[in-house]
């Protein structure tokens, strides 16, 4: 089939998925906020009814969707896993052999595979997981999205079933915690939305409430207070729920949103080199969502591929309809890779506009709280009801400690309603031709494709001013102005001055950076390399800015402070939360062993260029490069892959290209929107090659075209310099209202 019938029969199923809604009816497929208010208060569903239907759509599709990896690919004993949704989850039997996709496994002989495996987890030994390899089901009809639901008895494992007794059915039985007395307390999701109801009816509050009756997930890397909250871990806490809810979720909480579950999130992991090694070899899954409590997120528009880093279980829970929207956090496009891999879009404001505190391992330099749902307009009401009556300052999060006019002058959600024929008139827009570099055969389709959309839409349809950025591997396209002032420009001028000893670098015995007939470590070439006298490495650029930064023990420090912060009776170090937890895969557990027995304590950058130094320069030079060029916007693909499939591995990196996409964002800290902008059938999966020794297998790029089994969701990335988010709200809203790209995934349709 080709593409275009493809995506025809695509937006056929998209169209049925969402039943046209009379007027006594009300539907929250695809509802935005305003739509489950406006129904709200014209009295044709209440907020009751709207959780009920999101509860029985995560009954319906929130299922496993991946298959264990074995070694001869027979039938396993199935198994049962946590309850959801009033039913425990069933594992299926089926496997996949893993010669399907390990070419010469018959002469492999290295460490024993870590071949999939049902056992007892470590929080709940009556609950069974996946562990080793897994491979993702084609049309699995489920996609294990949400780890938790708000729902009595099953919202925490040390508070489970009778447990979690609402007060008015008398004390509980006397085998239960002591701490459940008081998490009982916490109405669960329908009782809340019962309050709500009795409140308020037909005439909520909304200025006082403006996320009134909003079902939103939550990333379990945020602190929730009435949900299991371990940051994907399968780890067993003396008390699951964290103590208080991160600011992030009170925010929201308090403006009226209902907290309906927490998302899957990757594992958070504190892993250190030592005596101890894998005693078997783990092959694929990287770069896909997976927690070693709740399994593996598939992709709504094809369960067989991934749904995206850390934050793919909210980016899933709101693409397939299992909420309104979804926190989520970004440390290197953990928001706008999940929602760009599943047609949702997601809204990060500048680092420290935003809170983090209650996250388990993030308020560092790299972390940001943003949100994701299916409209702008939604993601910005989510983030303007993230700050209180002092704005986004939050005295338990160092870095909100920012200057006050980085505060937009208006609502986010403001700047988002595209006017006029020509809505982006006057708006300078720069693409970033370094992240669409043509590195290997995949890098292809998507970059035509959001080209084409840069042109014919951002300038011809919406009147936008497009100017391109210079890089010799990307031909000068003679229909798009170049930059006057490129990143090359600003990177000779800047980096010298402010981070000299990024060019101490090396690569093997030479430095990395070597320009012939200089010491690139030198004053003198610095100096001259400042005045523009002497040229930078041509390795130098964008891609590779944000490689070799410090290997500080970061994680050491943030763990050991998350723990001493969330006073757990059980779980007070490191080493505590190792001989209390299990891994999904040996090579994690290992790693978190050595890092408990190192006890790291010295906390000082052992090699690599200071982050918090690089962020400072990565403004600079962005700032510098906007300004010079007077642009407003900067644009690109948000992902420059199509979604590879679970059970192998993103695309490996060429050239300082991720798969995901640039880290530069993220470790700059500036404003960041990921719009839909279509679909894409062509893909060249990478695969795998047994090693010239047979003891390993190593993923190489896919040469041989193909076609995906359906249509996958492309986006487009806008951003900008710290403290522009106006302009990058108004170029992302007007081209979201001109395309509406956005189609619900079909296998995921309104319940009958």
């Amino acid at each position: 089939m080709s593409l275009r019938a493809s995506l025809s029969v695509l937006l056929l199923a998209g169209a049925l998925a969402t039943p046209t809604r009379a007027a006594d009816t009300f539907r929250i497929e695809e509802a935005t906020i305003a739509d489950i208010q406006g129904a709200i208060q014209s009295g044709a569903t209440t907020c009751q009814d709207v959780v009920k239907a999101y509860l029985a759509r995560a009954k319906a599709y929130n299922g496993i969707c991946t298959n264990l990896v074995t070694a001869d690919g027979k039938p396993v004993r199935g198994g049962m896993g946590a309850v959801r949704g009033g039913t425990p989850l069933k594992f299926p039997a089926q496997t996949r052999a893993a010669a399907s996709f390990l070419p010469n496994l018959d002469q492999y002989q290295g460490a024993p595979l870590d071949f999939g495996r049902m056992e007892a987890t470590a929080s709940d030994p009556s609950v069974q997981q996946q562990y080793g390899m897994v491979a993702g089901r084609k049309d699995a009809g489920a996609v294990n999205a949400l780890e938790t639901l708000n729902i009595r008895g099953e919202r925490s494992v040390t508070c489970k079933a009778a447990c979690d007794t609402p007060p008015s059915k008398g004390a509980n039985p006397a085998h239960c915690p002591a701490q459940c007395d008081a998490f009982r307390h916490y109405p669960d999701a329908l009782e809340r939305a019962a309050e709500l109801d009795a409140q308020y009816g037909r005439k909520p509050d909304l200025a006082k409430l403006p996320l009134y009756c909003t079902v939103m997930t939550v990333k379990d890397w945020y602190d929730v207070k009435d949900m299991r909250s371990t940051g994907g871990n399968d780890v067993a806490y003396a008390m699951d729920a964290a103590p208080r809810d991160s600011t992030a979720v009170r925010q929201v909480r308090e403006k009226g949103a209902i907290i309906f579950g927490v998302s899957i999130a990757a594992e958070v992991t504190h892993i250190a080199s030592g005596p101890e090694t894998p005693r078997r070899n783990f092959v694929g899954g990287g770069g896909s969502i997976r927690s070693s409590w709740a399994g593996h997120v598939c992709n709504p528009y094809d369960t067989e591929r991934s749904a995206g880093p850390s934050s793919g279980g909210a980016g899933v829970s709101v693409a397939a309809n299992l909420a309104t929207c979804s926190i989520c956090e970004t440390t290197s496009g953990s928001c706008r890779e999940p929602a760009g891999q599943n047609a949702a879009v997601s809204f990060v404001t500048t680092k420290g506009l935003t809170s983090e505190d209650g996250t388990a391992t993030a308020q560092h330099i790299n972390h940001r709280s943003g949100a994701i749902c299916r409209t702008l307009g939604d993601a910005a009401r989510v983030v303007d009801a993230m700050k209180d009556q002092e704005g986004f300052y939050d005295s338990r999060d160092m870095f909100t400690a920012m200057p006050a006019v980085l505060r937009p002058a208006a609502s986010y959600a403001s700047y988002t309603a595209a006017s006029g024929t020509k809505p982006l008139a006057g708006l300078r827009i720069g693409i970033v031709r370094e992240y669409m570099v043509k590195h290997a055969a995949n890098d292809g389709a998507i970059t035509d494709l959001i080209d084409a959309e840069v042109k014919a839409v951002l300038r011809d349809k919406l009147g936008a001013e497009i100017v391109e950025s210079v890089d010799p591997k990307w031909p000068d396209d003679a229909d798009v102005p170049n930059m006057t002032t490129t990143f090359q420009d600003a990177l000779a001028e800047i980096l010298p001055v402010n981070a000299p000893e990024y060019f101490h670098q090396m690569e093997g015995d030479a430095p990395e950076f070597a320009v012939p007939g200089w010491d690139v470590r030198s004053r003198d070439y610095l100096v001259a390399l400042s005045l523009r006298r002497a040229p930078l490495s041509p390795k130098l650029n964008l891609r590779r800015l944000t490689a070799g930064l410090d290997n500080t023990e970061r994680d050491a420090f943030m763990m050991a402070r998350y723990l001493a912060a969330r006073g757990d009776a059980r779980i007070k170090t490191w080493t505590d939360y190792v001989a209390n937890a299990k891994w999904r895969a040996e090579d994690i557990a290992a790693g978190s062993r050595n890092a408990a027995t190192r006890n790291i304590q010295d906390l000082r950058a052992t090699q690599g260029v200071d982050r918090m130094k690089m962020q400072t320069v990565i403004r600079m030079v962005v700032t510098k490069v906007m300004r010079e060029n007077k642009l407003d916007v900067l644009v690109h693909p948000n992902m420059g892959v199509p979604q590879w499939k679970i059970g192998t591995d993103r695309e490996p990196v060429i050239d300082g290209r991720a798969a995901a996409g640039p880290w530069l964002t993220d470790t700059m800290g500036g404003p960041e929107v990921a719009v839909p902008a279509g679909y894409n059938q062509v893909v060249y999966d990478a695969h795998y090659v047994l090693s010239a020794d047979k003891k390993s297998y190593r993923l190489v790029t896919g040469t041989e075209k193909g076609l995906l089994n359906h249509p996958m969701p492309v986006s487009l990335l806008f951003w900008a310099a710290p403290g522009e988010e106006p302009a990058v709200l108004k170029a992302a809203g007007a081209y979201e209202a001109a395309t509406k790209h956005r189609i619900p995934p079909p296998q995921f349709g309104a319940l009958k």
